[in-house]
């Protein structure tokens, strides 16, 4: 019975971990995404504040 207590505690151990690689992937994937945006967008959205604020 033992044995199975602690291959079933490993498992869950294996589990959280496994867990947060993924939210870490996920997060890695959307900073990439956003610098890339910012990229490509980026003086776009500078004269559009640009124009905001001269506005104002």
């Amino acid at each position: 019975m033992a044995l199975i207590t602690s291959f079933l505690a490993s498992i869950r151990q294996d589990e959280e971990g496994q867990g947060l690689a993924e939210y870490a992937l996920i997060l890695a994937l959307i900073a990439i995404v956003a610098i890339i945006a910012l990229i490509f967008l980026g003086n776009q959205v500078s004269q559009i504040l640009s124009t905001v604020g001269n506005s104002i």
